[in-house]
């Protein structure tokens, strides 16, 4: 089936773009548009065109498997100018999302109009581009410069009520959109209106710097970051023609880089881990009310997260005074949207009238799914899923929300284990996008599907592991931890690390990250551990003395660094250099410096050298939820693709030269996988 329909309608011509899903801006639909928009020129009785999309939305991007080849014409840029040239208007009727190319298509139009639910934006920074069809050029003609430097560089999706008030569309219409848009062109008919031909609005210097410095701070001075600046700001001092020619080569040079790559990567590996392995598919069961048990700083996430997905909530607590401190954690959080502006009164009232606040254990019986999230101890958890296997109803779902525990041991508390899997939210549960989906030994497709599901309904990123220790991220996590902890004691200050690794791209270093978090969590995982610690094994006590000594951390103003008014040290202190220098004494190391390259690396190959244990375990089901996980849920620079990407890239024979180094520094227990389940 052609991806482009033409039907003339009276005196305009409809033109129908249909390349489902997303209506991507494929090679077949710039044809198919080049050819449409010739038609509407040739023909005499037509007087207008209106471009719309088929299915649920107009144009949402383009097709990114095609950025990272030689682009075949007709690309983008033509197809715009062809629109601009003709000499009758099209109007561009916009639904579902008008995004990437899609937008850049409809400011070429002159007019557009949309339906209320449509969003718009120009993502391409998040993906290491630039838009490179004039999105740089028309967008600030429009919302001006500074707007669009903040819009563009930060992938800004926007309603069409705000479209409308940055004048990027002409109508909002609650429904009838073909209807609309064809009226619309009729009334256009004999004129043009090119944003091109537009004057850049005149703007005060230093609010076009201040949005300049924002951008650069959000987007970490990445290079399409660096681009789409310069590209917007061409707009207000180059003749038009001149500032499309630089865009498009900044966008030609852009797609091709690392980040892009990496980017690009990304993006697919998210949408390949929402999938369950053909094996374990199955029909989701149905979801609408859910209970959480534990109404702390997680449960209460949870119910957040629940209550924004249009769900039921119960939310069950031990005794009042704790359900209240609960209940109110999650009024606190809608009092908070609704007062800066981030969610109407109305929807937040509607969200709350969901909840329904207990403390009876029988209330259970109504849920479809119930999660678990209490304290993170395998004692704790088993005895309250004795209670839930008493309460549940048959059929329903029972979840875990662990960080590291076995989901197995828990399951055998119930007389249902197929029921059972692991939910590991990541803390904040109502901002943070991963969710791991644990499997167990006995957990039913059905069960592990719903689970599936119900992260998408969150609008969360689900991604399936295997029961093990920390599962994906937190095993992961900790081998780069532990090996950060070796090179404390080989040489290396706390700060040196965190800076090679902020130098890297990590938002924090693994030591700042520390104290931000807690050291008394790891510090009770490691002493959990312990009765089975092979003696052999290299253990670094730094953090257990830290923690004795009443250095937790952030929270007691003390832990790897020192905090004034809640601002860290820039070095560590004497207390903790003494720690250090006397772990490496008892060690019998004689401590060398790190320079940030080999920070990078030993920490880089730790990680990569796990990732590929878990996929020989069968933990991960792809290499690329790996990347996924750590990406998202543990501060990866999303421009580096993830540890698995980042192996990907690496020279294999040097890689694996220095992973046996690695392993003679590390001592016994570190084990050195077979990189050719990653490098596949």
């Amino acid at each position: 089936m052609s991806t482009i329909r033409t039907e003339q309608l009276g005196d305009v011509l409809l033109i129908e773009i249909n390349n489902p899903p997303i209506n991507a801006g494929s090679l077949t639909v710039r044809q198919g548009l080049t050819e449409a928009i010739q038609q509407l020129q040739a023909q005499s009785d037509l007087r207008a065109g209106v471009i719309i999309g088929g299915g649920t939305t107009f144009v949402a991007g383009s097709d990114l498997r095609e950025f990272g080849q030689p682009l075949q014409d007709p690309q983008l840029p033509t197809v715009i100018a062809q629109i601009e040239a003709c000499s009758k208007p099209i109007v561009a009727a916009l639904h579902g999302a008008a995004l990437g190319g899609g937008l850049e298509l409809a400011l070429a139009c002159d007019a557009r109009i949309a339906l209320a639910d449509t969003l718009m934006g120009l993502p391409e920074v998040t993906l290491g581009m630039i838009p490179g069809a004039g999105g740089t050029q028309r967008l600030p003609r429009r919302i001006g410069v500074s707007r669009a430097i903040l819009m563009i560089c930060s992938g800004e999706r926007i309603k069409a009520d705000k479209a409308l008030a940055l004048r990027l569309v002409d109508e909002v219409v609650p429904a009838d959109l073909q209807a609309h848009a064809i009226e619309l062109a009729q009334r256009l008919a004999g004129r043009k209106y090119r944003i091109r031909d537009e004057h850049v609005p005149t703007e005060d210097a230093a609010i076009i710097e201040q949005a300049e410095q924002t951008a650069l701070s959000a987007g970490k001075r990445r290079p399409a970051v660096l681009a789409a600046i310069l590209a917007v700001k061409n707009a207000a001092i180059l003749p038009v023609d001149d500032g499309l020619v630089q865009e498009r080569a900044m966008f030609q040079q852009l797609r091709l880089s690392a980040d892009a790559f990496a980017l690009r990567y990304q993006f697919f590996a998210e949408r390949e881990a929402t999938k369950l392995p053909a094996s374990l598919q199955a029909a989701p069961r149905p979801l609408q009310t859910v209970a959480i048990i534990g109404a702390g700083t997680m449960g209460a996430g949870i119910a957040i997260c629940a209550l924004d997905a249009g769900l039921n909530v119960i939310l069950l607590e031990q005794d009042s005074a704790a359900l209240q401190r609960g209940q109110q954690r999650v009024t606190d959080h809608y009092q908070g949207r609704v007062s800066a502006g981030k969610m109407k009164a109305s929807l937040a009232a509607a969200n709350e009238a969901r909840l329904s606040p207990t403390t009876d254990w029988a209330q259970l019986s109504r849920a479809d799914l119930v999660i678990e999230a209490v304290f993170e101890e395998l004692a704790v958890k088993q005895e309250v899923f004795k209670k839930i296997d008493q309460y549940a109803r048959a059929g329903a779902v029972l979840a875990t929300n662990t960080s590291y525990l076995d989901v197995d041991a828990i399951a055998k508390a119930t007389t249902r284990p197929q029921d059972v899997l692991g939910l590991h939210f990541f803390s904040p549960a109502h901002v943070m996008k991963l969710l791991e989906v644990v499997r167990g030994a006995q957990s039913s497709p059905e069960v592990l599907a719903t689970g599936m599901a119900l992260g998408r309904q969150l609008k969360k990123l689900p991604v399936l592991t295997g029961n093990a220790f920390g599962f994906i991220g937190n095993r992961i996590y900790n081998a780069y931890r532990r090996q950060c902890e070796f090179m404390l004691e080989d040489g290396a200050w706390p700060e040196d690390v965190d800076a090679a690794l902020q130098g890297f791209g990590f938002a924090m270093g693994p030591f700042a990250v520390a104290d931000l978090t807690g050291l008394d969590i790891a510090w009770r995982m490691r002493k959990s551990q312990a009765a089975n610690r092979d003696p052999r094994e290299r253990y670094v006590a730094i953090l257990d003395q830290l923690c004795e000594q009443g250095r937790l951390g952030r929270k007691t103003d003390a832990g790897y660094y020192t905090y004034v008014d809640g601002k860290k040290s820039k070095t560590t202190d004497a207390v903790v250099r003494n720690i250090i220098e006397q772990a490496s004494l008892q060690r019998g190391v004689s401590r060398q410096a790190l320079s940030a390259a080999q920070i990078q690396r030993r920490a880089m190959l730790a990680m990569v050298n796990e990732a590929a244990l878990l996929l020989q375990e069968g933990i991960a089901s792809r290499a690329s939820d790996i990347d996924v996980v750590l990406v998202q849920g543990y501060g990866f620079p999303r421009w580096e693709g993830g540890p698995v990407f980042w192996a990907r890239q690496q020279e294999r024979v040097a890689m694996e030269r220095d992973l046996q180094t690695l392993a003679a520094e590390s001592g016994h227990g570190f084990v050195v996988a077979d990189l050719s389940v990653l490098l596949a």
